[in-house]
């Protein structure tokens, strides 16, 4: 299907300021932020911006005062990059940054929060319990069927997640899991094909950009298969039905506005092979920019290099009083 073009703005490199690309961090998700932010950092630099590398994990926030920076690019990932923490540094600081404010980071972080406003709201998301033990993983396996995937409730990229088809696998799972986080999600596997589909301010509104649909060996797309290796296969365009596509950047937009997003973010969904029925599994506020990142593969079938997409982006930072 085609899409219609994004035309970049044009920006005054100077009028940005001095940059600080905030990158690295503590998270588990810390050397994929490396990869990012170097990226960013890089395209920035190309672009005529100011910007310099500040790693939280190397330095403390305040010293962003000391060097007078005037905006962050959040280039963290996970807990102490996207859920909110460090937005609410910054706006204690005063520094506007990139992405979504304190309160919408903190609940896209917070993957059973998300779905419990999705559901509220009408959004199709897989059925889900939550456990504190392998006996409640397995109670929760016969309440939802197999397959189940068990995951931490807040981390990202795959992290401590379990694909469980038989209750002797339990106890292993819910142990991965439970090592990020004291909160363990399980959810109903949805069989079907996976997508993600990217979301953009332009102009003060949220638009989806063109759906990628992944396609990796044995439908096992985890943390290796994301970053390291180039087996799995993207498609973007997804060559899916007009339609459908049409539906799931629909669905999307909806998932980013409930929960207040704005700046970017990138929602993946699952389409159930049985009916076509899409699913939101999460939605990711501080999304990968690395070179295997789907937000600038999509981004270049609407029009935007790499380049002008963290321009954009850098633009767009801002404060919560200020969106």
């Amino acid at each position: 299907m085609s899409h219609a073009l994004l035309t970049p703005s044009v920006v005054d490199a100077k009028s940005l300021g001095r940059v600080a690309v905030l990158f690295g961090g503590t998270s588990a998700e810390r050397e994929v932020s490396l990869m990012s932010g170097s990226g960013v950092l890089q395209a920035l630099l190309s672009q005529g911006v100011d910007a310099f590398k500040f790693d939280p994990a190397e330095r403390p926030l305040q010293e962003l005062k000391a060097e007078g920076v005037s905006r962050c690019f959040i280039a963290l990932h996970g807990r102490g990059g996207e859920d909110g923490t460090v937005q609410g540094a910054l706006e204690l600081l005063g520094i506007p940054y990139t992405g979504s404010g304190v309160m919408a980071s903190s609940i896209a972080m917070d993957k059973v929060m998300t779905k419990r406003i999705w559901r509220f709201e009408g959004l199709p998301t897989p059925d889900w319990r939550i456990v504190a033990s392998a006996h409640e993983c397995e109670q929760a396996l016969v309440a939802l069927g197999a397959p189940m995937i068990v995951k931490p409730a807040r981390e990202g990229s795959s992290i401590g997640l379990t694909k469980v088809t038989d209750p002797a696998q339990c106890a292993q799972a819910y142990a991965a899991a439970a090592k990020h986080d004291p909160e363990v999600l399980c959810e109903q596997f949805i069989e079907g094909e996976e997508t993600t589909c990217p979301i953009l301010f332009v102009d003060g509104q949220a638009r989806a950009l063109p759906v990628i649909r992944i396609v990796a060996p044995g439908g096992n797309y985890d943390y290796q298969n994301k970053y390291f290796t180039d087996d799995v296969k993207y498609l973007c365009p997804s060559q899916l039905d007009a339609a459908e596509e049409a539906e799931i950047q629909r669905e999307v937009v909806r998932a980013f506005k409930t929960l207040g997003c704005r700046g970017w973010a990138r929602a993946d969904v699952m389409i159930r092979h049985t009916d076509r029925q899409p699913f939101l599994l999460e939605i990711n506020t501080s999304p990968g920019m690395t070179g295997h990142s789907l937000v600038p593969m999509s981004a270049k079938v609407a029009g935007l290099s790499y380049e002008q997409l963290c321009v954009h982006l850098l633009a767009s930072a801002s404060l919560d009083k200020q969106a």
